[in-house]
């Protein structure tokens, strides 16, 4: 109830402050798993996200957001779980192919955090183990705006055009090394206008 409340706050706030527009949610899958992988250039693109689709999503947040008891409260009401960056973490792995498994969709961004530039060239290999293991289809994602509305170490917001543009869905070969899906996902993200 939580996150659908917040979803339709945030939908409205986006759409005054930022006149907010979704591009090519016809791929996103109606039912079923999926992988929605994004650039990640601000603290405004997980909500723009949430809003952009239907389908209530799963997120995956740094551990140390999750100290604060009440924060930590409110990131669970919105399907959010944590995890503990630059280590192989095994309880948000095991959590994150749950959730696929049972026929949800996760959201990652392969590059790990927030960046100033456009798209890395060097995203996470963790999106290839993911996708790899599962088995389920990848949607790209490409934000825009977010950076110009709320860049990293901004502390006000400003009211400029966002959007968001999703992309066909990439089907994982089999055996592929995970490095090599990680860049093969990034490459369709930039491909939708990144840069």
């Amino acid at each position: 109830m939580v996150y659908i409340i917040l979803r339709a706050l945030s939908f409205l706030i986006y759409k005054i402050l930022f006149r907010f527009r979704a591009y090519g949610v016809e791929n996103i899958p109606k039912k079923g798993a999926f992988i929605l992988a994004s650039n990640h250039v601000s603290y405004l693109d997980p909500i723009a996200l949430g809003i952009a689709t239907s389908r209530p999503l799963n997120y995956m947040a740094r551990h140390d957001l999750f100290f604060n008891p009440a924060f930590a409260w409110l990131l669970r009401q919105v399907r959010t779980f944590p995890l503990k960056r630059d280590t192989a973490d095994l309880s948000a792995i095991k959590k994150a192919l749950s959730f696929l498994d049972s026929g949800e969709p996760l959201v990652l961004f392969p590059e790990g955090s927030r960046r100033m530039e456009k798209v890395s060239d060097e995203p996470q290999p963790g999106i290839g183990f993911l996708a790899a293991k599962s088995g389920v289809p990848v949607i790209p994602a490409c934000i825009k705006g977010t950076d110009e509305a709320l860049p990293k170490g901004a502390k006000f917001i400003k009211p400029v055009k966002v959007t968001v543009h999703f992309g066909e869905q990439i089907l994982i070969e089999r055996g592929m090394p995970y490095q090599d899906i990680a860049k093969l996902i990034m490459e369709r993200v930039r491909h939708l206008s990144c840069n």
